[in-house]
């Protein structure tokens, strides 16, 4: 009889801790990266070092490449659940009806420098000459517009090319193609050495533009707040670690991108210049960012014009959790 009943209390146990709530439960999120780049180290950094399922996100990160417009269209058919992209690609998408909406920036002014052969010194010199972008409609030609506005230039002041990616950018370069590219991370310091003149550096202007967002759609933070919230956690964690511990984040990405001792001094440096000028400890997405990729984008879609820039941008999250005190916690020595 008693080992009856023990028996019997042993099933009803076993079938409670079944059903029973796990604490050590991971909830799922997929996240989509436009690029293998250094450009997402505190992304790779949080998932190496385990900082995403220290808040109990099991965190699955997507390259889906094409220039961030399939990551957008992953996640609205909820194929992921997080992205991160350019501002304009989900700014644009929210205008088309897409529940698109930026919870957080990465970098929110253009990781670009515009640089030319040494025999243009100034940005007058550029007129008549040709200058090299990845496509017409990138990131690196809206860069270039807004500069020869700000220089008080018109795009038929110089020649356009589409070149395609920087490394092809510097080809053309070494081949006089072009005069002057607007390039990216690692080329812009591969072309630095090699004696090419820097015109502009984005990150020494007052200039905001999103160049890559943490985007989510309304719809999943109303109904995942809680989670979306402790992934940002992993993710603040991940930006802190990159800013504080250089040597050992290179280290990650190094392994992450399968760099060559060849190229690790680019990534040195590539990882450097975000630490510094770019990583915010606090990646609140940037409403003037906004206003100005809407200023572009209304050429194409009239819907931009006038458009409140807050209507793009959820920040509660990340206000919430800055509120909490959990950002000094990460900062204190």
């Amino acid at each position: 009889m008693i080992t009856r009943l023990f028996i019997g209390w042993f099933f009803v146990l076993l079938a409670m801790s079944a059903l029973a709530p796990r604490s050590d439960a991971q909830d799922k999120i997929s996240m989509g990266l436009s690029s293998v780049s250094a450009l997402h180290t505190a992304t790779w950094v949080a998932q190496e070092r385990g900082l995403f399922r220290k808040y109990n996100i099991d965190a699955e990160i997507i390259v889906t490449g094409q220039g961030g417009t399939a990551g957008i269209a992953a996640l609205l058919a909820n194929d992921i659940q997080m992205v991160s992209s350019a501002g304009d690609l989900l700014a644009a998408a929210a205008l088309r009806g897409g529940d698109t909406v930026m919870v957080a920036g990465v970098v929110n002014k253009g990781l670009q420098r515009i640089l030319a052969v040494p025999e243009i010194k100034t940005p007058a010199d550029l007129k008549g000459k040709r200058v090299g972008v990845t496509r017409i409609g990138a990131v690196s030609h809206v860069v270039l517009l807004m500069m020869l506005q700000r220089w008080k230039m018109s795009p038929n002041d110089v020649q356009i090319l589409q070149v395609g990616s920087s490394p092809n950018m510097l080809v053309s370069l070494d081949k006089k193609g072009i005069e002057a590219a607007v390039l990216t991370i690692p080329s812009m310091f591969v072309a630095e050495d090699r004696g090419y003149r820097v015109l502009l550096d984005m990150a020494d202007t007052d200039i905001f533009y999103l160049h890559t967002m943490i985007g989510t759609t309304r719809n999943y933070i109303k109904n995942n707040r809680d989670k979306v919230s402790r992934f940002l956690k992993g993710y603040l964690e991940g930006l802190a670690f990159v800013k504080q511990n250089r040597r050992e984040s290179i280290e990650i990405v190094k392994k992450k991108l399968r760099i060559g001792a060849e190229q690790e001094r680019n990534l040195e440096r590539s990882i450097e210049l975000l630490s510094t000028k770019y990583y915010e400890q606090m990646p609140y997405s940037s409403l003037r960012g906004v206003e100005t990729v809407l200023g572009f984008i209304e050429k194409d879609n009239p819907k931009a014009k006038g458009a409140d820039p807050k209507s793009f941008v959820d920040d509660s999250l990340l206000r919430e959790i800055e509120a909490s005190g959990f950002i000094k916690t990460l900062y204190q020595k």
